[in-house]
């Protein structure tokens, strides 16, 4: 288990909570469940929500999604509520792990730490709940399909800040880059937006040996995808950001040496920050695709869709935040500047529509892995520190009147 130099009382509390921590966040670990079928999941953390003796719980938002209310105390108690979000949702990837609690499930696995997240807001909730050491109200938000499933703007949709209004909302995710202690935050970008896209081109298919007599659209795929690459080094500002990645190519058959086809299709994704960088690459890609096609004498077109906003963090939220962070672990182990990452997070759907902030809690290269890696696992040693962040960013956002002496 992590050992701080100047640990909270808090800290301390959860740190008492370290074995019963761990087998949750190893029993979620062992019984994956993708995006909106976090029905075992979603169970036990209602049931650990009520045993903890949260005021309130609720489940069935957006499907599988779970909500927790936990009142603060104090005579004059504060109408400021607080959102604390985890996500639920595990992979679909295959484990290659082989300890005791390795999935159960063939093909499904938790690969990103979405069982460490949810642990560590349950043990969170539970020291809340104990000690009722704030004026407002924690929210604690239990989010399913973050894997793509946008589970978050689905809870949004399903009326989450209406039923539960908070003036501020915080999430976390563990981060292998990052040292076990360290904690990483940015006043403004964290996560890129992330966006599809597939590119069709239609050309006339026939026999390999006569090319004339045909419009080969695995050429023109050639050439759209090398055309691609220019619009990052040539159109983006060098001091913004940008990947454009053509990442599947589908064309013909393997086993038909002789023959092409008729159409082709690639795949890929766009990552920006910016609004207007995003804007001219689906303007700009567009017309590249068409222009690059009507050259070979093809047809090719463009279906852009935009899934993910880019994760902004508010900057008054990043610094409270950094500030919280610093009252555990100490200024020096917490990075404020960290670099954003081009990957995409849906908790940027709740960033669109409330102030707050998203961390990242330093956990270590665990056996040289990374997130989505097959070997990959959560380092249990940073469970209290990540529960004593959610539960310090409540209790420090709402602290309780001075009593004057």
């Amino acid at each position: 288990m992590l050992h701080l130099p100047s640990a909270s009382r808090l800290f301390a509390r959860l740190s008492e909570m370290h074995p019963e921590l761990t087998a949750f966040r190893r029993d979620l670990h062992a019984h994956p469940e993708l995006g909106f079928e976090e029905v075992r999941t979603a169970q036990r953390v209602a049931d650990a929500l009520r045993v903890c003796g949260v005021d309130e719980v609720h489940t069935g938002i957006a499907k599988t999604g779970v909500v927790g209310i936990i009142r603060g105390s104090g005579k004059s108690a504060s109408r400021k509520a607080i959102g604390l979000r985890a996500d639920m949702d595990a992979l679909p990837l295959r484990e290659e792990n082989d300890f005791s609690w390795r999935s159960t499930k063939g093909g499904l696995m938790h690969g990103c730490g979405h069982d460490g997240h949810t642990a560590m807001l349950i043990g969170a909730a539970r020291a809340l709940a104990a000690s009722r050491n704030f004026s407002g109200t924690a929210v604690v938000i239990f989010q399913p399909g973050e894997e793509g499933f946008a589970g978050a703007k689905a809870m949004i949709d399903d009326g989450l800040f209406e039923r539960f209004p908070v003036d501020a909302v915080y999430a976390m995710h563990n981060w292998p880059s990052l040292p076990p202690g360290m904690i990483g935050i940015n006043p403004g970008p964290m996560m890129a937006a992330a966006d599809r896209i597939e590119i069709t081109i239609n050309g006339r298919g026939g026999h390999g040996a006569h090319p004339a007599l045909t419009i080969d659209p695995v050429l023109v795929a050639a050439h759209i995808i090398t055309a691609a690459q220019s619009l990052v080094s040539r159109n983006v500002h060098p001091l913004d950001n940008a990947v454009v990645s053509v990442c599947a190519v589908q064309a013909g058959d393997l086993g038909a040496f002789s023959v092409i086809p008729r159409q082709a299709r690639l795949v890929g994704t766009v990552r920006t920050f910016k609004r207007e960088v995003q804007d001219m690459i689906e303007d700009r890609l567009g017309r590249l695709v068409e222009s690059v096609a009507v050259g070979f004498g093809a047809t090719a077109t463009l279906e852009y869709r935009r899934s993910y906003p880019a994760t902004i963090n508010t900057p008054a939220e990043a610094q409270f935040a950094g500030d919280v962070a610093a009252s555990l672990v100490g200024e020096s182990k917490v990075v404020r500047d960290l670099p954003p990452s081009m990957g995409a997070e849906d908790f940027s759907f709740m960033l669109q529509t409330r102030p707050g902030a998203y961390l990242r809690l330093g956990q270590g290269g665990e056996g040289g892995c990374f997130l989505h890696s097959p070997r990959f696992d959560f380092n249990d040693d940073v469970l209290p520190l990540g529960a004593a962040l959610f539960a310090s960013l409540a209790e420090q956002s709402m602290p309780l009147p001075r009593v004057e002496s």
